[in-house]
């Protein structure tokens, strides 16, 4: 009889009978020391055990971010303003070919068609504050479609092009041309009955007009094959989704961050292969047509809004210092003047999900953006100084912050100083605007003579048809600059930097009695406007070298963009 199995639980090995040891949890999860139960009375029992000395106060906080060497910054590239130009994809070529398999040795045609071009779209997206890698592209081409192949097999479509730009970015057209528009007039007059005087020698002769742009002959034919095909009516086309395009001229308004882009230039259609030219005379045609010619555009990108809120103020004021202590920017920060040449932006994190928001907010705004303008010295709407240049930022700020030191000198003076270079800087404006609308254009003068009138009339009746062909503004005839609103109309606050000194206090005092005698129109604004700013002015005392005093300002913020 067979011995019974013996299971392996009835005779344990000698490895399972050893002792196994426990980790203690202090040394699996280290963070078990520090878990202390509320109320414990062994608390300071298990602190001398562990070693953890009574609570200290917080290691000082590093501030050397706000005073570093004239070295250590990061470069921002900016440009607010670019022109471009874009070139919609041209469509693929239609394919001749025909029909070879076994026992059919020439069968019908079956050449596909030629696929689209590719289409160029726009997009307004946030965390983007300038226009420098638009401007780097310079010419924008979206890819041509594929020709058509045999066996009906249509060729690939061209890739579109996708333009990101930042919020607050206007499009304005400059200049077009439209092969489709070309050639949509010019078969409107071939349509047209001919006159004995306009019949040229090739009709006199029964020969077809010579196309080489709109047909494709099969690969063995012959130049001569040109004059001897009777090739078929062959309009011009348009693809079904250039009815999204803007209407021409172009002129967007981005105002708002995008979810899906917008259609600036449908890719062309692409050529017809040649079954579609069958016919019952012509069964196998030996032509296949072209695909169209993608239209170009040359557009001005312009930034409409450069920041939420913009520094002001003169050379030396503590701008740079001021937004390095709000945000993490690494703007350039040194003990001369001009060291800001180009405007450095800043972005403030209100919340970052991550716990309670910096600001309680109405809005559902998570950040904002800071501009440091280059600073502004005296006749700086004289253009001294790239004066008229850093003017123009401030046009573009939504809020204003006057950047005034206490330490150098009356800030009530400095205040008004800048408030006069930004209402000289109006007066400039609104010359140049006015001497911009009453010039007139240039108008031909005939003299009396016929030819020339006719010649003008036609001119004229070319320029009054629909969908214009190439619509140019050339240097010559510039685009109009954008429209903003008014500077003394904007919200605007006083930061009052150095104010950490003993000699400032009553300088700052003056400065804010100062600004409550303006909102309570007692003293006349310093822009002098009836409709300035007004309705609420503070000024927020900082020492921006300790990153003091500027907690207040996100809060303030806030409350105007609210």
């Amino acid at each position: 009889m067979a011995n019974p199995r013996t299971g392996l639980l009835s005779f344990p090995s000698p490895l399972f009978r050893r002792t196994v040891r426990v980790r203690s949890s202090q040394r699996i999860f280290p963070g078990f020391q520090t878990c202390r139960r509320h109320q414990s009375t062994n608390v300071e029992r298990a602190r001398s055990n562990d070693g953890i000395s009574p609570a200290s106060e917080p290691p000082p906080q590093d501030l050397s971010y706000l005073n570093p060497s004239p070295d250590d910054y990061s470069r921002f590239i900016f440009q607010d303003k670019c022109r471009s130009v874009m070139f919609a994809g041209s469509g693929g070529h239609g394919c001749v070919a025909f029909l070879r398999e076994k026992y059919i040795e020439e069968g019908p045609a079956n050449g596909g068609d030629g696929g689209s071009g590719g289409s160029i779209y726009i997009q307004a997206i946030e965390n983007m504050t300038s226009l420098h890698k638009l401007a780097r592209r310079g010419v924008i081409r979206a890819k041509r479609g594929k020709n058509g192949r045999g066996k009906s097999k249509g060729g690939r479509r061209g890739e579109d092009v996708l333009i990101q730009v930042p919020v607050g970015t206007v499009v304005r057209e400059v200049s077009r041309y439209d092969p489709v528009a070309e050639e949509e007039t010019n078969h409107q007059m071939r349509k047209k009955p001919k006159v004995e005087e306009d019949v040229d020698e090739m009709d006199e002769m029964g020969l077809s007009s010579i196309r080489h742009d709109r047909w494709v002959l099969y690969p063995g034919a012959k130049p001569s094959d040109f004059l001897t095909t009777v090739f078929p009516d062959n309009p011009p086309r348009r693809p079904q989704i250039a009815a999204l395009e803007p209407k021409a001229p172009i002129h967007l308004d981005l105002s708002k961050p995008m979810d899906k882009p917008i259609l600036l230039a449908a890719g062309a259609v692409g050529g017809l292969g040649n079954p579609h030219f069958a016919s019952r005379t012509n069964t196998k045609p030996n032509f296949a047509s072209r695909g169209e010619g993608g239209v170009r555009l040359e557009l001005d990108f312009e930034l409409k809004l450069l920041a939420d809120v913009g520094l002001v103020g003169k050379p030396n004021a503590g701008k740079s210092t001021l937004l390095r202590s709000l945000t993490n920017s690494r703007t350039r920060i040194g003990d001369w003047e001009f060291t800001t040449l180009s405007p450095s932006i800043g972005t403030v994190v209100i919340d970052d999900f991550k716990g309670r928001p910096l600001v309680e907010s109405k809005s559902k705004r998570t950040k904002f953006t800071i501009a440091d303008i280059p600073g502004l010295i005296e006749d700086a709407h004289m253009d001294r100084g790239l004066g008229l240049g850093f003017l123009r930022h401030i046009e573009r700020a939504g809020i204003l912050a006057f950047v005034v030191d206490l330490n150098a000198g009356d800030p009530i003076q400095g205040l008004n100083k800048l408030w006069h270079e930004l209402r000289e800087y109006k007066q400039v404006r609104d010359t140049e605007q006015a001497s911009e609308d009453d010039t007139t254009p240039f108008e031909l003068s005939t003299h009396g003579l016929p030819e020339l009138e006719a010649e003008r009339q036609e001119m004229r009746a070319s320029k009054s048809m629909d969908g214009p062909i190439n619509v140019s503004f050339g240097p010559k005839d510039p685009l109009p600059s954008l429209e903003h609103l008014p500077i003394h109309t904007k919200p605007w606050f006083v930061v009052a930097t150095k104010a950490d000194l003993p000699e400032t206090q009553q300088r700052y005092k003056e400065l804010r009695e100062y600004l409550s005698g303006i909102e309570k129109g007692e003293i006349e604004h310093p822009c002098g406007q009836q409709d300035g700013w007004k309705k609420k002015l503070v000024s927020v005392p900082v020492s921006a070298i300790k990153g003091q005093g500027v907690g207040r300002i996100p809060k303030l913020v806030m409350e105007f963009l609210d």
